[in-house]
């Protein structure tokens, strides 16, 4: 449910007045919002001076693609779609990767457009374009403030679409004349949102196929979920004895540590976690579907004499392959609520089922590299990071070969301890950890960022210092496009074309931003790089990045 303030109390004097900039900011404030992420445009100036009294924080970032990410992952962390402020034309153009992201991550997310001034429009007017034609295909709504008088009431409806159904992006463009007519000042109530349920029917089809059931599987997935439902989904599993499994790059649900944790299902997926989607005899996905990852690219679980129960809100079971056995509508926290009603006795060869697969999970995920006296290496970067992490941690990161070694062993023991971007974009790794940071002070967020990917938002690391936001960002360094180039030697072996990269000092680069840097080219110097940077965090309050130079793979033109 949408998280709401009160509204003013009914009056029989005249209502206030105000521009519907402002409305639109206290409608954001209606909402629950107590962070944008902007980059500022003269475009839509009114709403950023009704940000100037507000309560809502202002996080300007600098570039709009950074603001988007950002937006995204706090859409991932809160109930409360994130929200992004930029201008018309080229801020526009650069926000839309945080709108893929949202789309295909199914976040909930409303990104502000400012636009040309409405008497402007259909003339090829200085950075104007169609809001329609451009992100029809990619958000879930597009809306177009022509009548000021509608402010706050597309704010509800964009909120509402937002997080409806499967959550998605919507977007909602500004006219920067229309913005600054007075109107009445009353605000449109935030719209409910649907959380579905499970039927008498549902509850005993779902029973009665667990009971059946010799090799079940739970996958959880998606970014609906609370806490309290995490919890409760884990604490069923773990009396029943039961086996869950994560969606790419959602490890958490289920924490990492709990005996029913077996694993995530994904690329670099452990080759167990990927046979296991063939050996199980029911699986129930819980708040996402088996898409193209999860199947391997559609290949994996098609046999319609499987069964599969899907537990989503989307009716639509967009993104879905391989069969349907059984669909339930809701939401994550509502389908447990639900769920741990059902009391199975436990059923023989659970315990053993589960014990095999959490097994071979512990085996994966434990760390077992020693510091050594050659080259740094991200396997004893990671082995002893974990070490020191507190319980709480938390981990983003992008996309590219250097995000495997935080799939396997970073500790996520909680909802939601892992932000990433499934979609497999690049750039994500530093805004999604400022965003985090600033979502939860105190607690020790990491990001895993590779060398490629670390430049294309970096940038975003004089928005941490500005706002304070502490990350320890671990870039992996080894002069290369990693993923694209090991695709490459397996497609055309010896023929290394547009891969390779020349960097420059990335521990310089967060010093002067403020940061803590520091360069780590040997094996042996990874602990104390590693105690270097959390004083600077705990101690000093500043963001800390640890520049790790790791051997290249032999170049071959």
């Amino acid at each position: 449910m949408t998280q709401t303030t009160a509204l003013p109390a009914h009056s029989d004097s005249a209502p206030a007045r105000k521009s519907a900039g402002h409305v639109i900011v206290d409608s954001l404030v209606a909402h629950g919002v107590e962070r944008t992420y902007v980059v500022p445009g003269e475009s839509y100036l009114d709403v950023l001076d009704g940000l100037h009294d507000s309560v809502i924080d202002t996080v300007v970032c600098r570039h709009e693609g950074g603001a988007a990410y950002m937006a995204e992952a706090d859409g991932k962390m809160t109930p409360v779609p994130g929200v992004a402020m930029v201008t018309r034309g080229p801020g526009a153009a650069n926000a839309h990767v945080g709108l893929h992201t949202a789309w295909q991550d199914s976040t909930p997310m409303v990104l502000f457009v400012g636009l040309i001034p409405f008497e402007h429009r259909d003339r090829e007017a200085f950075q104007e374009f169609d809001p329609h034609a451009w992100f029809d295909s990619g958000a879930k709504r597009v809306m177009v403030l022509d009548h000021a008088e509608r402010a706050s009431e597309i704010v509800a409806e964009a909120f509402f679409a937002a997080s409806s159904g499967r959550p998605g992006p919507v977007v909602v463009g500004l006219p920067e004349d229309i913005i600054k007519h007075e109107i009445d000042a009353t605000l449109h109530p935030p719209i409910p949102v649907a959380t579905g349920g499970m039927t008498v029917n549902d509850w005993k089809a779902l029973r009665d196929a667990l009971s059946a059931a010799e090799k079940p599987l739970f996958v959880t997935g998606g970014n609906d979920w609370t806490t309290a439902g995490a919890e409760g989904l884990t604490r069923w599993l773990e009396e029943h004895h039961l086996p869950a499994a994560a969606e790419w790059r959602t490890e958490g649900t289920v924490p990492f540590d709990s005996d029913s944790y077996v694993g995530p299902i994904g690329y670099g997926r452990p080759k167990p976690t990927h046979d296991l989607l063939e050996e199980t005899d029911l699986l129930v996905f819980v708040g996402t579907v088996p898409g193209d990852v999860i199947t391997n690219g559609f290949l994996v679980r098609q046999d319609w004499a499987k069964k599969n129960f899907l537990v989503t809100i989307d009716p639509s079971l967009r993104g879905r392959s391989g069969p349907v056995s059984y669909q339930i509508v809701a939401k994550p926290d509502v389908f447990v609520r639900d769920l741990v009603r059902i009391d199975l006795p436990v059923k023989d060869g659970w315990k053993e089922w589960t014990a095999r697969l959490r097994a071979q999970q512990v085996a994966f995920s434990t760390p077992t590299a020693t510091v050594g006296d050659g080259p740094a290496r991200m396997d004893t970067m990671m082995a002893e990071l974990v070490k020191g992490l507190p319980a709480d941690a938390m981990v983003t990161f992008g996309a590219g070969e250097h995000t495997n070694w935080a799939h396997r062993y970073f500790p996520t023991r909680g909802y939601a301890s892992m932000i990433s971007a499934r979609n497999g974009s690049m750039g994500y790794s530093v805004p999604s950890a400022v965003a985090a940071s600033l979502r939860y002070p105190g607690r020790r967020v990491v990001t895993i960022a590779g060398d490629g990917e670390f430049l294309m938002n970096g940038q975003e690391l004089a928005t941490a210092a500005q706002y304070g936001a502490t990350p320890l960002v671990i870039v992996m360094d080894n002069q290369e496009y990693g993923t694209i180039r090991t695709h490459q030697e397996r497609d055309y072996p010896h023929r290394v074309s547009g891969t390779q990269l020349a960097n420059p000092d990335f521990a310089l680069m967060a010093a002067s931003f403020g940061g803590f840097g520091v360069r780590v080219e040997n094996d042996a110097e990874i602990p104390a790089a590693l105690e270097a940077a959390r004083k600077a965090i705990d101690e000093q309050g500043r963001f800390a990045l640890i520049h790790l130079i790791v051997e290249q793979r032999t170049k071959a033109y």
